[in-house]
């Protein structure tokens, strides 16, 4: 007697694949549609918060809230795909969740940021998009990627993607404990940060997400890392060119060299 394959078959994981594959090239490809909407609108959160954009809702619970898709969603479509995880894809797994555990948990907290509000619809289009890259993340690397084999080690793409993650995980820590305590306890106002890469840009803690997040896609080899890589960088340059411009307004002493995002360039 013949046995029956079951209803999720190679061609459902083909289909889903392609889903997957098309999304992924939408993004890549409309990238520069979307850099110049980004370019011209300050998202208005943190020193750029207004009322113009509707309700506001306490800052540490709008962050737990908007990351928190990027954890679950990510971690659950991993966890429960149908691939056989092995050594390699763990590693994947485990740098996702420990950024997102610290984004999601522990940054929040760490923040002074005591009766600071953030629009709730930033919270809103943060939470849609977190679902989205949280989903498609975890759905690829959890059913769709195939198993990567042991060698996979000593790759380039995986040995210089993991030196890019790590080097921007550690620029990122190091600017937010900077930040979080650039003032006093009892203090209020901004102040202009120094050490650590502020020396030499205005924003060190997006320029160290975007190597970060473009080390993910090279050590996965991947278009939903791609995806998330170039969302990334479109979301993030504009804010640092924004961040940049205002410290230069509000403060007359700004660093002159200092630049915005990248050492030296830009």
């Amino acid at each position: 007697m013949v046995q029956r394959k079951p209803i999720y078959s190679l061609r459902n994981k083909v289909y889903e694949s392609i889903d997957i594959l098309f999304y992924c090239l939408y993004v890549d490809c409309h990238w520069s549609d979307l850099f110049p909407y980004c370019s011209a609108c300050c998202c208005p959160y943190g020193r750029h918060t207004t009322t113009k954009w509707g309700p506001l809702v306490n800052n540490k619970l709008g962050w737990v809230i908007m990351e928190a898709p990027a954890l679950i969603i990510f971690a659950c479509f991993f966890i429960f795909g149908t691939n056989h995880h092995n050594f390699i894809s763990w590693i994947f797994f485990s740098v996702w969740v420990f950024h997102y555990i610290n984004r999601t948990i522990i940054f929040p907290f760490r923040l002074r940021t005591r009766g600071k509000k953030i629009p709730l619809a930033i919270v809103g289009m943060a939470f849609c998009f977190n679902l989205v890259n949280g989903f498609i993340n975890g759905y690829y690397l959890g059913s769709l990627s195939g198993s990567y084999q042991l060698s996979w080690l000593w790759d380039p793409r995986f040995i210089i993607g993991a030196a890019f993650f790590i080097s921007g995980m550690v620029i990122n820590w190091q600017t937010d404990n900077i930040l979080i305590h650039l003032r006093k306890p009892g203090e209020t106002g901004y102040m202009v940060p120094r050490g650590g890469l502020f020396t030499y840009v205005s924003c060190p803690n997006h320029f160290g997400e975007i190597i970060e997040w473009t080390g993910f896609a090279l050590m996965t080899w991947s278009l939903p890392g791609l995806a998330f890589a170039i969302w990334t960088f479109v979301n993030l340059v504009p804010r640092a060119l924004h961040h940049h411009k205002w410290y230069r307004e509000t403060f007359s002493d700004y660093p002159v060299m200092r630049k915005a995002l990248i050492p030296h360039i830009l």
